[in-house]
């Protein structure tokens, strides 16, 4: 094998075959991602009609409207800086070659997988850290206006396990980086194909390793509410094995409900708040628009998204991570080197900031079209705006919020887009009531026609005399009815 030119500290550059495979490779999965979200995303929320007039109230109360006003006052400015701190204290770390400088003082420098997983542990708890003073101020305001429920020490208790997973899932993908490239030279080939399979794995084994970790979930017990569910889903045609209610209630008041998972995992997740405020009908249409995500088997569907991106970011992760002027600042020999850990961390962070929105974008397609699923399960549009108007009371969720914050956070259509949509829905469905109505008097207006034909020529056969009662007859019934 041929000798690569040597790079930065020890290092080795990318060959011009190299950066033209990972150039191709690129291309081709931009174009493949593409091509898929554009073909399969539904980008049209209500298929055959306009959403009706947004009210930018949602038909929320006033005092609703201001207690709503008044808890994202408190708690948007504090969530932006924390996203602002978050991210300037891991891009300082990856980007500046102090990140690399303090991988180099941990222990184990003998053993690199040591060295990358205390890496990764220190780099994700310094970017807790910054953050933690801002968590604690939203968790106070959520506190004061009756959102959490949970006691501090369990709240910590959280944060602590969200560090462990953070560190386990980043770990995962930034030893994989490391040791395939000790390993082969163009290691993003199989780093690609790994990355893609624990996309898939991980929305598998989610909802039964990490989210127990958070809830704790019992099978809805037996009764007239469980079995409509069922029925419902049976209605739908989705298999449901699992119906379950999350113990919600011991640390928020918010409402919520959810699909995961997929296959043997796939379940349906009701918080026991819901169960608790909102009336039956409004847990069978929001069950309704959760049957809609399977229907359409929107989890799967986004796993291989997801799998695919996975192939794209690997290869876009190895330009940058090889060049030499990455190395230079970051001060890491190469991807082989664990000292390449923070600048990973911060791709990783920065990447995920600027996609934000178009993953939103696409989520409230999806969520768009699993609301119009559970009205033409349910066909009850009073009950969907009730639902929508209580979770967004409940869970203090703006009905018109900033633009640029929609655009960049919003994974779901607004309550006023969703009411709108509503009322969008029903005027189609009269429209086409109201046409059938027309067509069928046009047919039997024809049909009397014909009748009074066939009296005036003198048919008088036994059989063309009944038909000639059915007609009139059918005709006597519609003017009735019009």
């Amino acid at each position: 094998m041929a000798r690569l030119p040597p790079g930065p500290r020890g290092g080795v550059q990318l060959t011009f075959g190299d950066r033209r495979q990972l150039v191709v490779l690129l291309v081709l999965v931009a174009v493949a991602f593409g091509l898929i979200v554009a073909l399969t995303t539904p980008w049209q929320w209500l298929p055959g009609g306009e959403l009706a007039a947004v009210d930018p109230t949602a038909g929320l109360q006033p005092e609703q409207l201001e207690r709503i006003s008044d808890y994202r006052a408190n708690v948007v400015p504090v969530g932006l800086l924390s996203t602002l701190a978050g991210l300037l204290a891991v891009g300082f770390l990856g980007f500046s070659g102090y990140g690399s400088r303090l991988v180099r003082r941990l222990p184990g420098r003998q053993h690199w997988w040591i060295q990358g997983t205390l890496a990764v542990a220190a780099g994700v708890l310094i970017g807790r850290l910054v953050t933690l003073p801002f968590a604690i101020r939203v968790e106070q305001v959520r506190h004061r206006f009756g959102l959490s429920t949970q006691p501090w020490a369990d709240w910590a208790s959280d944060v602590a396990t969200s560090y462990a997973v953070s560190v386990v899932i980043l770990g995962i993908g930034a030893l994989l980086i490391v040791g395939l490239a000790r390993r082969t030279r163009r290691w993003w080939l199989p780093a690609s194909v790994l990355a893609a399979a624990l996309v898939i794995a991980g929305s598998f084994v989610y909802p039964v390793l990490v989210e127990p970790l958070f809830a704790r979930f019992t099978p809805m017990p037996a009764g007239e509410l469980r079995t409509s569910l069922v029925e419902l889903a049976a209605r739908d045609d989705v298999r449901v094995d699992e119906v379950l209610v999350a113990d919600a209630s011991q640390r928020t008041t918010a409402l919520n409900a959810y699909v995961s998972g997929f296959g043997a995992t796939k379940r349906i997740v009701v918080y026991d708040t819901l169960l608790a405020q909102a009336s039956a009908e409004e847990v069978r249409l929001i069950v309704a628009h959760e049957l809609g995500h399977a229907d359409n088997r929107d989890v799967l569907q986004g796993t291989l998204i997801g799998a695919l991106g996975a192939v794209g970011v690997v290869a876009l992760f190895a330009l940058i991570l090889e060049s030499g002027s990455m190395r230079r600042t970051a001060g890491y020999a190469g991807p082989r080197d664990a000292a390449v850990v923070p600048a990973v961390l911060a791709l990783v962070a920065v990447g995920s900031f600027f996609v934000s929105p178009l993953q939103n974008l696409i989520s409230r397609a999806v969520e768009a079209r699993a609301d119009v699923h559970a009205l033409e399960l349910t066909r009850d549009v009073g009950t969907f705006k009730s639902a929508q108007r209580r979770l967004a009371v409940a869970n203090l969720s703006a009905p018109d919020p900033n633009q640029l914050l929609y655009v960049w956070y919003a994974s779901h259509p607004t309550v006023a887009q969703r009411i709108a949509l509503a009322e969008g829905w029903s005027a189609i469905q009269q429209r086409s009531r109201l046409g059938a109505g027309g067509a069928r008097v046009g047919r039997l207006a024809r049909v009397g026609v014909a009748g009074v034909g066939e009296q005036v020529v003198g048919q008088s056969a036994q059989g063309e005399d009944r038909e000639h009662d059915d007609r009139r007859d059918q005709c006597g019934e519609k003017s009735v009815l019009s």
